[in-house]
């Protein structure tokens, strides 16, 4: 996190320039050009890890800042999200793994919660890893969170919330995971921006293990497995 409000989030970072550039696309509304941006990238060799961590993550936090701030208003930050969710599906060839590791992955938001990009990062990461993900995205149920994790028996259940209101509704949802018959190795793993800001949040909520970010979530599951 920047160290003030008024800081950005592509500051100091290793691929500021590019992110920037990225940026000013998206909010020129040009979506051409921020397409061709990232395409250019990736063929001059930037990795599609560095690519989310390097690139799209910062970005995408750097316009929730603007937001906060009045910077810009919520559908050029709905359009800039869009536009970046569009290069993620197109990018997905590249992302699935001929190596699979015979583990499952479960991913959504909670409740209403709309941003989405950071939990789609996540099961994009463990699809390179060799998992099996079922992503479930934004605006999907409770109760159709738990249909999906009957019928797709995951080893890990990844829970995303950025909004601090929706923190008791993560709450709610795991306590019901757990009164379910769900396998008894199935891990809940819950991150987001409410979980990085508050140390130990992610054990009152009922989880066992949390990550800041998709790299980290990987981590973490290789350690659980």
């Amino acid at each position: 996190m920047p160290e003030s409000a008024g800081e950005s989030y592509l500051q100091n970072i290793p691929f500021s320039v590019l992110a920037s550039a990225y940026l000013e696309a998206l909010l020129e509304a040009d979506r051409t050009r921020a397409h061709r941006i990232i395409m250019a990238a990736l063929n001059d060799g930037l990795l599609i890890r560095d690519l989310y961590l390097g690139v799209f993550q910062p970005v995408q936090q750097e316009v929730g800042r603007l937001w906060l701030h009045n910077r810009v208003t919520i559908a050029e930050e709905h359009f800039c999200t869009a536009a970046t969710q569009t290069i993620m599906s197109e990018l997905y060839p590249r992302i699935i793994s001929s190596h699979r590791i015979g583990k499952t992955l479960v991913a959504a938001c909670v409740g209403s919660e709309l941003h989405e990009v950071g939990v789609r990062m996540v099961a994009d990461f463990f699809e390179m890893e060799g998992w099996d993900t079922y992503y479930l995205g934004a605006g999907i149920t409770h109760d159709q969170i738990q249909s999906a994790l009957e019928q797709r028996k995951p080893d890990l259940i990844a829970l995303s919330a950025t909004m601090t209101y929706h923190i008791p509704l993560v709450t709610e949802l795991i306590s019901a995971i757990r009164s379910a018959s769900l396998p008894t190795t199935a891990r809940i793993m819950v991150g987001g921006m409410p979980f990085n800001h508050t140390p130990d949040l992610w054990k009152s909520v009922g989880a066992d293990v949390w990550a800041s970010d998709a790299e980290k979530a990987v981590q973490v599951a290789r350690e659980l497995f």
